[in-house]
């Protein structure tokens, strides 16, 4: 199924549910996290911090989206997990990883509290009004431990007992944005969005330029960028090599949005933005099987042709963005074939939800379609983005209730 209208984005949006629920429901620990392609349970004792809170996001979203408050219920469900398993009063931090409800990984990735801290933002903008109280905790958590003031960015990881690692990163500052905003939704504080933009701004007018203009992954205590770490691992999971074509057109999505809310730094924000998405779609679009391959070297020489699910969910998210706050239409156009190859390839259109990774000829690897960490809340979010923005386009009026509440896509 494509997703170039309305109706076809409401229906991905039952069908991406429909895959998780109820079989991802553990009435005893939270959730399930792992799934074959047919719904099959995987390592069903493990639980990962970013399925947790992604699906107390899929549930608080949807509650809203649907109107019912079963969903809502379920939400509250997955954040008792949070609030009482993942959460570790010994370290005051959150398990990354937990084996039934033992720690298993007790790392401190900013990554991690940043989606919790935006799992917290939605279901409070839910109307889940005790997530209020987690949703303090996790903002000092990450502002004593993870935001460093001189830099004006955020550090990437610690150990268990707050030690700082060396390594920073950009894609901690790149969620952390992300669950700013979604704070900001939530709350209209000022300071959400004034910190989001201040480190927009460093990554984006210091950090940049160290690479010529485009983002590098990977830097040192003082942010100096490492060219050199994992050379050798262009598919690393988590710090992979070479510019990520889904970290630019995250960026850019994020951009179009900040702009969207702070009128004196619109110019250079959607200036940048575009430059960027436009960039990054010429670099990373797969000529020969289509879609939006991993990675690229200096050269722009793709160094990863994998076809990642959240990647192209992101470059779908960008494009309805900037073409409608452009008005500029090479943007649709690069929006229609995301669609088109979304629909033909990363969706699995019998039994629902997308699949998590595709070789460079559009093959899933295995039978695998939610492993550990992946709840699709990335084509969830962009769906509900995109659904009022296509109803502008098709000239619908917007409906009654709101669609994906005012956490639209965050």
């Amino acid at each position: 199924m494509p997703l170039t209208s309305s109706s076809q984005v409401a229906q991905q949006i039952d069908s991406l549910m429909g895959f998780y629920h109820p079989r991802c429901i553990d009435t005893q620990a939270g959730f399930f996290h792992a799934f074959t392609d047919s719904g099959e349970r995987i390592q069903p004792q493990r639980r990962h911090l970013l399925s947790s809170a992604g699906f107390v996001i899929n549930y608080a979203r949807y509650a809203v989206y649907r109107g019912e408050l079963e969903y809502l219920t379920w939400a509250r469900h997955g954040l008792r997990f949070l609030d009482e398993r993942h959460y570790q009063t010994r370290i005051q931090g959150y398990a990354w990883l937990l084996d039934g409800v033992t720690p298993e990984d007790e790392t401190q990735r900013c990554l991690g509290l940043a989606r919790v801290l935006e799992a917290y933002a939605v279901a409070l903008d839910a109307g889940i009004g005790e997530a209020a109280a987690g949703l303090e905790r996790v903002r000092v958590l990450i502002d004593k431990h993870f935001y460093e003031s001189d830099s004006g960015l955020y550090a990437d990881s610690a150990d268990g007992r707050w030690r700082l690692t060396p390594y920073r990163g950009q894609r901690a500052n790149l969620e952390m944005c992300e669950a700013l905003l979604a704070c900001y939704a939530v709350s209209a504080d000022a300071a959400c969005l004034a910190r989001a933009l201040s480190v927009t701004r460093c990554v984006w007018q210091r950090l940049a330029p160290l690479a010529g203009g485009w983002l590098w992954e990977h830097f040192d205590s003082d942010w100096r960028a490492d060219f050199e770490l994992h050379r050798d691992r262009p598919d690393d999971p988590y710090r992979p090599w070479g510019f990520q074509i889904g970290h630019l057109v995250q960026w850019a999505k994020l951009m179009t949005r900040l702009a969207a809310c702070s009128p004196s730094a619109r110019g250079w924000l959607l200036e940048t933005a575009g430059s960027l998405f436009v960039g990054a779609m010429e670099a990373g679009w797969d000529a020969v099987h289509g879609g939006l391959v991993s990675g690229v070297d200096m050269r722009r020489e793709v160094v990863n042709r994998d076809k990642q699910h959240w990647v192209q969910a992101e470059g779908l998210a960008a494009a309805a963005l900037l073409a409608e706050a452009t008005g500029q239409s090479r943007y649709w156009r690069w929006y229609d074939r995301i669609a088109g190859y979304c629909g033909q390839h990363m969706i699995d259109g019998l039994r629902g939800g997308w699949y998590a990774t595709l070789t460079a000829d559009n093959r899933p690897y295995s039978r695998e379609k939610s492993p550990l960490g992946k709840t699709d809340r990335r084509p969830l979010a962009t769906c509900y983005l995109l659904l009022p923005i296509l109803r502008r386009r098709e000239g619908l009026s917007e409906p009654g209730r709101a669609v994906g509440g005012r956490f639209a896509g965050v």
